[in-house]
């Protein structure tokens, strides 16, 4: 595998997720594969499940990690050509990457959306830079449009705790005071799409995802319609995507908080989140501590689904 940015790039999921539960059983059975190859985690935006997630998941392959905060510590970078680079930023890009590579084995990348320029954005312009100038494999951490490790990871997870072979899911958008991007709600929903479950997405009027990504999701606009004999919630906040409202916030409607109520009509669901999450408006104190809440469980998967995909990485040498 000489790249991961989305569900295509792990090929048979059945055969991914088989591969993460022989990893999980015993996640240092690779510990050699690693040794003297050095991941490069490049972070232009906050981390902490990722971050240290993906650094044990190298640690367990024997691998050897260095961390680049980029706006910590390093110039800043400017991404666009023909700028004239008389502002503060004192290196490009296309110089800083091929340098980059000369360290490393691997490259993982976390950039977010800029919620302001949906074409920029959804061209995922800052990781293909890297893809195509780095000389190495190049893995998301999350990138403007999908965040895989993470879905992958919810996907071992529900696998681990589903009742019955086709569960039904539902992604639910929930209020949160700040713009958020798209790309966990994105990436969940390819993932989802690829698997045979019965999948549902909720959310209001005007928070439509992206046709490519909505695929064959039933999309329902009655939260509490969409919960009945639901097995799974997953809650998450995202932005508008749909012009021209794009990165905005349309709604904080508290309406739309997960709540007892609401997981009441599921059948016996559980909720799940990517976190950090904002309790009270994501989801209420009672419904995230409750035995039902899978949100650690599933934020411990993440170094499972990064240690399948950097093995998988490092086969590739």
């Amino acid at each position: 595998m000489k790249k991961f940015t989305d569900v295509h790039d792990i090929g048979d999921l059945r055969a991914a997720v088989a591969e993460a539960m022989n990893i999980k059983a015993d996640r240092f059975s690779f510990n050699t594969l690693g040794r003297n190859k050095t991941l490069m985690m490049i972070f232009f935006n906050s981390s902490l499940r990722t971050r240290l997630s993906t650094q044990k998941a190298a640690m367990n392959l024997g691998m050897n990690v260095i961390v680049l905060d980029v706006n910590q510590g390093a110039w800043k970078l400017e991404t666009e050509r023909g700028v004239i680079m008389d502002g503060d930023k004192s290196e490009h890009l296309l110089e800083a990457i091929p340098v980059m590579g000369c360290y490393c084995d691997v490259i993982g990348v976390r950039s977010f959306a800029g919620l302001k320029d949906k074409a920029e954005d959804y061209e995922e312009r800052i990781i293909n830079q890297f893809i195509k100038y780095s000389g190495r494999p190049v893995f998301s951490m999350e990138a403007a449009t999908r965040h895989p490790l993470q879905s992958f990871a919810d996907l071992i997870t529900i696998e681990e705790y589903k009742k019955t072979d086709r569960p039904k899911v539902v992604l639910s958008w929930a209020p949160h005071p700040k713009a958020l991007p798209q790309a966990v709600p994105n990436s969940f929903a390819e993932w989802m799409n690829a698997t045979d479950y019965d999948f549902v997405i909720t959310h209001p009027h005007g928070y439509e995802l992206a046709s490519e990504f909505v695929g064959n999701a039933r999309v329902e606009y009655d939260q509490r319609k969409a919960f009945e004999g639901a097995d799974f919630i997953y809650g998450k906040n995202w932005s508008a995507y749909a012009d021209p409202n794009y990165g905005k916030v349309l709604s904080t409607d508290r309406n739309w908080t997960i709540n007892a109520e609401k997981m009441a009509l599921t059948n016996n669901a559980y909720f799940m989140h990517c976190l950090p999450v904002r309790r009270n408006m994501i989801v209420t104190d009672e419904v995230i501590e409750s035995p039902q809440s899978i949100v650690i469980p599933e934020a411990a998967n993440r170094e499972i689904s990064a240690t399948v995909v950097l093995k998988r990485i490092l086969e590739s040498l």
